[in-house]
């Protein structure tokens, strides 16, 4: 009678047991789409929160990243690094406004430093998730981390100033 006892409390045990195994297959399912840049971008607006956007844009857990996730965070800020340096980017609209002196220009050096919260924030994400996956990353984080509170630091000095976004093509699709 023990033994039987014994053997259905195993294997209830065990059943229970299951879907606990499967958990990091369910918690990892992958949360972001890919979107256009015009979608992900935090440049408009006025300054002051760039980074409480972008988490609001990016609500990812790096401990448990999807890789479809981490492909899209990596891709979305080569798409912002783009924004600020390629042709039809920030650095071409300031030039084209007269520079940071005008207020055309200055409402798009506030976007840029939104934009440059996004791609650094973008960054400190996948190489935290490639750290929590067991990757050597640490020093390129310190690097990427001190980039990310500098720029902070700058939209937060931008607070309630006009900010404005580049119309940039581009896309966080892998």
């Amino acid at each position: 009678m023990y033994f039987k006892t014994a053997v259905v409390f195993s294997l209830l045990t065990s059943a229970l047991a299951l879907p606990a195994q499967n958990m990091d297959r369910i918690t990892r399912r992958a949360v972001l789409s890919a979107q256009d840049y015009s979608q992900f971008q935090v440049s408009g607006g006025v300054g002051g929160n760039a980074l409480a956007e972008v988490q609001a844009k990016f609500p990812i857990n790096v401990a448990n990243v999807d890789a479809a996730d981490l492909a899209i965070l990596k891709k979305a800020g080569q798409v912002a690094e783009s924004a600020e340096t390629q042709a039809g980017g920030f650095n071409e609209a300031i030039e084209a406004a007269g520079g940071t002196k005008t207020t055309a220009g200055k409402a798009l050096q506030v976007g840029k430093i939104k934009n440059k919260v996004l791609k650094l924030q973008l960054s400190v994400l996948v190489l935290q998730a490639q750290i929590a996956a067991g990757e050597d990353r640490a020093a390129k984080l310190a690097e990427q981390t001190t980039k990310l509170s500098k720029n902070i630091q700058l939209d937060e000095a931008a607070a309630g100033q006009k900010s404005t976004s580049v119309d940039f093509q581009g896309s966080s699709q892998p």
